[in-house]
């Protein structure tokens, strides 16, 4: 199963594509021949509980699952599996909040957090830790394809995972309707809710990869 693990919507303040048009597009895709089943909604600081695209999902044949997108003290992380339990414990608003605390209380309430764009310049993941940021023994996957990394960045996040023996993902980072699939997590199982992704992500297998390369 091929999802895109990192998508913004109009609901995050950066981005102009709607979930309807990310549909359309995946159509598009699909008809060209390429391999998509769905994607994940990480919108910017926020998680709204009612929204709701069972019915959109299930009417276009397209996988639409909901995460978030989180600023912290070490970089961004992409949040899936969230509940009400996380929403009440974290401030999503809070862009300097403790990354610690947010992969912790994920874990203790069936969530993950990844650090996400590990090896963006001066703010990624990859950053903190060569300047001396410690913890985080319970990380074991980063986001190792960003289809909207700039130069250098893709490569130090694979020698982030190679350094620390991470597993990686893929997502598109996608902000416009033509970014969506062009980088994706590839799971040998079928994830048709947060929870079997939560699930998939603690326990694997999965890979990263990118479109023009299947």
């Amino acid at each position: 199963m091929l999802l895109d693990l990192h998508t913004h919507s109009t609901a995050s303040d950066d981005s102009r594509a709607s979930v309807e048009q990310y549909i359309k597009w995946i159509h598009v895709l699909r008809k060209k021949g390429n391999s998509i089943d769905g994607f994940v909604l990480t919108e910017h600081r926020q998680f709204d509980h009612d929204v709701d695209y069972s019915g959109l999902a299930l009417e276009n044949d397209v996988t639409i699952l909901k995460g978030a997108e989180l600023d912290t003290d070490t970089g961004h992380f992409l949040v899936y599996g969230v509940n009400e339990q996380i929403t009440t414990r974290i401030d999503f608003s809070n862009v300097t909040m403790d990354a610690q605390k947010l992969v912790d209380t994920c874990l203790e309430f069936k969530a993950i957090a990844i650090p996400a764009h590990p090896g963006r310049a001066g703010i990624g993941f990859a950053h903190h830790l060569e300047n001396g940021r410690k913890g985080f023994l319970s990380i074991k996957t980063v986001e190792e394809l960003n289809g909207s990394n700039r130069p250098g960045e893709g490569e130090k996040a694979v020698d982030l995972i190679k350094t620390k023996g991470y597993m990686g993902t893929g997502g598109s980072d996608a902000h416009i309707v033509s970014a969506i699939g062009t980088c994706m997590t590839q799971f040998d199982i079928k994830v048709h809710n947060e929870e079997e992704l939560v699930q998939a992500l603690l326990n694997g297998p999965f890979k990263a990869v990118r479109m023009t390369d299947l």
